[in-house]
């Protein structure tokens, strides 16, 4: 007795069409499934490129209104024998205009984690100096609310590898967070503890914890996702975008650790541990030494910003400082501005109307008899690839607004004593 194997086939033409008809529409099918999602991945990518380029764009253009709300707070902090409450006032511009650029800064670090555009500049460093740096970048509104810090750290000091700007960043923003969310007079710790292998390198963890408002266990889940914020309320009134600790585990996890957040609910306090891995080494990284450089003479400085109020700010800044002080308003101007005089020092920002700063520097570079002035570019972007144009276009420097005016002060010192 023999077994027919064979794979049965239709009984007539028309079973075989409806099989090959049924085959075709599947086929089809599959084939619009796979252009569907790759449409919805396709969307995806451009909204985030978007989202992406809308948080920069912001980013710069709330920049260019606080350049010279910052340059005028430096300015007030400079007038003799004015009302018995500008110092008060004055205080109260400063606090908020580094608010506003804190709020900016985590704008831009948003949009940069996404697009994967920070680099991170590592070196060995002690835990005490990144705790130190934080720990100095939290005091004003520690001391604003009357609320105490202790710190636990081991005697012995703990070794890591990492960028020291980024980390600092990192345990200010807990920080800041555990101060935000707790109420006045209360106590926040920072705990650090460590855990050795035999060859002396391991992981360390850092563990702040509050007194504060707690975190709802519905909300617990997520608090680390981006424009995640705590209790509504609370939030509000002191301000905040949700962006800091999605920040703070983007950086914590590039460097190779991770970042946990606890909490028994709402009206008992959090606590947030940090742990990263650390290095064999005992010894100390390369010191930093502060830059003491002071402007030693009057120096020729031209100004080109279109702006007028943040023209106007910056010339009277630095015209207080003793420098001869000249103004231009667009890059054309600017131009025709250094073919007539010599000048020690230009500053031009980049969006300027006709040229831009970066045609202005490269213009400024080709002309005959003045490639020796210190060229600084002024921006409210601060991307790597930002830097990197500015720097082949001819500029010395890029400074992101608000800026620093005791950096801008010791950068033309510094290329005084250098000519």
């Amino acid at each position: 007795m023999t077994s027919d194997n064979r794979t049965p086939t239709p009984d007539s033409h028309e079973d075989l069409t409806d099989l090959v008809r049924q085959l075709r529409s599947a086929n089809e099918n599959l084939v619009l499934a796979t252009v569907h999602a790759q449409t919805m991945k396709d969307e995806a990518e451009a909204a985030n490129r978007r989202q992406n380029e809308f948080l920069a764009m912001l980013a710069h253009e709330l920049r260019n209104p606080l350049a010279p709300i910052s340059m005028a707070a430096t300015l007030l902090e400079g007038i003799a024998d004015a009302h018995p409450d500008l110092p008060k006032l004055h205080a109260i511009i400063q606090r908020q205009s580094e608010q506003m650029a804190s709020l900016l800064d985590d704008l831009l670090d948003a949009a940069r984690i996404s697009s994967g555009r920070i680099v991170l500049k590592k070196k060995t460093i002690l835990l005490s100096e990144i705790i130190e740096r934080a720990t100095e970048a939290s005091h004003p509104n520690l001391q604003k609310r009357k609320q105490t810090l202790r710190l636990d750290i081991p005697a012995v000091d703990t070794m890591l590898e990492g960028d020291p700007v980024r980390l600092a960043q990192v345990f200010s923003n807990l920080l800041l967070n555990a101060s935000k969310f707790s109420p006045d007079h209360s106590v926040i710790s920072l705990t650090v503890n460590k855990q050795d292998d035999e060859r002396g390198a391991g992981q360390l963890s850092v563990v702040i914890t509050d007194q504060g408002v707690g975190i709802p266990a519905d909300v617990l889940p997520g608090i680390f996702d981006l424009f995640v914020q705590g209790p509504r309320s609370l939030a509000r009134s002191e301000g905040g975008l949700g962006i800091g600790l999605s920040v703070v585990r983007s950086l914590v996890q590039m460097h190779g650790g991770t970042v946990a957040a606890h909490s028994d609910g709402e009206g008992r306090g959090s606590s947030f541990t940090v742990i990263l891995p650390s290095t064999a080494s005992t010894t100390s990284g390369n010191d930093v030494t502060p830059n003491s450089h002071g402007v030693s003479s009057a120096r020729r400085i031209l100004v080109i910003e279109d702006n007028m109020d943040a023209n106007q700010t910056l010339v009277d800044f630095l015209s207080l400082q003793g420098h001869v002080v000249r103004a231009a308003y667009d890059g054309l101007s600017g131009l025709a501005m250094a073919k007539m005089e010599i000048y020690d020092a230009i500053i031009c920002d980049i969006g300027l109307p006709g040229i831009d700063g970066f045609a202005v520097a490269r213009e400024m570079r080709a002309l005959p008899g003045i490639a020796g002035p210190l060229l600084v570019a002024l921006t409210g972007y601060g991307q790597p690839e930002d830097r990197m144009r500015a720097i082949e276009a001819g500029f010395d420097e890029l400074m992101v607004k608000p800026i620093n005016v005791q950096s801008l002060l010791s950068l033309i010192a510094k290329h005084v004593t250098t000519e």
